[in-house]
């Protein structure tokens, strides 16, 4: 129930969670007594650890909900230049499920629709994102997919939006070598040939750019060609 209706969970199934455990057990990372080997917690070795030389995870539930609420504050900024700049439709699907694999649904017209995947950060120096399998898999079945970056200020608001290139997305995951296993989630370090400034998706843009914020980030060159 928990893995079925709690939001948190709503990226993979609960057969992909069971398949999960069944491989943790497997690869000895989870005990008998279904207690995961490797600590995840402040970096403070237990005695367990100490012993066996199992390296710590370094992971916390604050920087985890940290990274969650610079998500969402990333799309609530998004929503509200849509919305300034006259974009008719603007939904926020996100906000009723995990499922479509894109945060926001906006069009100025039937035939200018955009799929907006909103990755945020509140780092001014790079871009780093993390783009799941299903994300991933629709936008190479959505021609109407793009992805969205957003720098966040300390008011919440947008301090620089961008586009990430669709062909550098497909060249920079991850390949799978067997049918056994395939990734799941991959962390990318977006370059600055693969970003350009302002909210473009194939041809045409959701925002003139004159209304969207453009603070220099992340190596942004107000000249840079639209990848496509």
């Amino acid at each position: 129930m928990l893995f079925t209706h709690h939001p948190r969970y709503a990226d993979l199934t609960p057969a992909q969670y069971a398949e999960g455990l069944a491989w943790l057990r497997r690869t000895g990372m989870v005990t008998a007594m279904n207690r995961p080997v490797v600590e995840i917690g402040d970096g403070e070795l237990s005695d367990m650890q100490t012993a066996s030389a199992v390296p710590p995870v370094q992971w916390s539930r604050a920087a985890e909900d940290a990274r969650r609420a610079i998500g969402a504050a990333g799309e609530d900024a998004l929503l509200r230049l849509l919305r300034r700049g006259g974009v008719p439709e603007v939904r926020h699907v996100a906000a009723e499920s995990d499922a479509y694999g894109y945060d926001v649904e906006a069009a100025r017209s039937l035939t200018e629709r955009a799929h907006l995947e909103v990755k945020a950060t509140t780092d001014p120096t790079r871009l780093v994102i993390h783009l799941s399998r299903h994300e991933y898999e629709v936008m190479t079945t959505d021609l109407e997919w793009c992805l969205a970056a957003v720098l966040v200020g300390a008011d919440g608001n947008a301090v620089n939006v961008a586009t990430v290139s669709r062909r550098w997305l497909h060249s920079a995951v991850p390949v799978d070598k067997a049918k056994e296993g395939s990734w799941e989630s991959a962390r990318l370090k977006v370059p600055a040939s693969a970003i350009t400034p302002g909210l473009a998706t194939g041809v045409w843009r959701l925002l003139p750019d004159a209304l969207i914020p453009s603070k220099p980030v992340w190596g942004l060159q107000p000249s840079a060609p639209l990848p496509v």
